[in-house]
């Protein structure tokens, strides 16, 4: 009986559909990035960051990879982040002495930077920057090569690479540290 009601319904036909394109592409164009003249330094995932100040709060910039690109010829290294897909700038910006990475707060897999004139959109902007890694080791990793950068860009101005300084904590503690040590050692006066 099955068969008899198929039997009655009409079929449909398959229709191959195909369109011939109007125009045909023949000569392919080429797109220039102006990273040509560049060596990858480091490159790794990543998700960046903006720090929106008007309504205080950070804004997603973009997931993609991060590169460290340093020029052949001058030897600057600057920053370079495109987006995934789209493949739009996120973050373009030379790496100076005077930047220093802090830990984001409440993560051991992120770094926040303040950027003099980041170029990715027009005209430059100072920007406050954080990155996001998977992993610490990743960020571990990230943070020993922007170092890296900053005293390749130092050595090539000319200008001493500086100590690096201690964070706020740091002094904080060292200065217990000293108060804890005083006040043992007059202890040990008093007897």
């Amino acid at each position: 009986m099955s068969d008899n009601v198929s039997a009655l319904v009409p079929r449909e036909e398959e229709v191959d559909v195909h369109f011939e394109p109007v125009i045909k592409l023949t000569e392919q164009v080429e797109t220039k990035t102006l990273e040509e003249d560049e060596d990858v330094l480091f490159k790794m995932r990543a998700k960046l960051f903006r720090f929106d100040s008007e309504s205080t709060e950070w804004k997603e910039r973009g997931t993609g990879d991060v590169r460290l690109l340093s020029h052949k010829e001058t030897k600057k290294v600057r920053l370079v982040m495109r987006r995934d897909k789209t493949l739009k700038v996120c973050a373009n910006h030379v790496i100076s002495g005077d930047m220093r990475l802090q830990p984001n707060v409440g993560s051991d897999r992120s770094w926040v930077w303040k950027v003099a004139a980041d170029y990715s959109e027009h005209p430059p902007t100072a920007e406050t920057l954080a990155i996001r890694f998977a992993n610490p080791e990743n960020a571990a990793l990230f943070k020993a090569a922007f170092e890296d950068a900053q005293k390749t860009n130092l050595s090539l101005s000319g200008k001493a690479v500086p100590a690096p300084t201690e964070t706020k904590e740091e002094e904080e503690e060292e200065k217990k540290e000293e108060k804890e040590k005083k006040n043992t050692d007059e202890k040990k006066d008093k007897e």
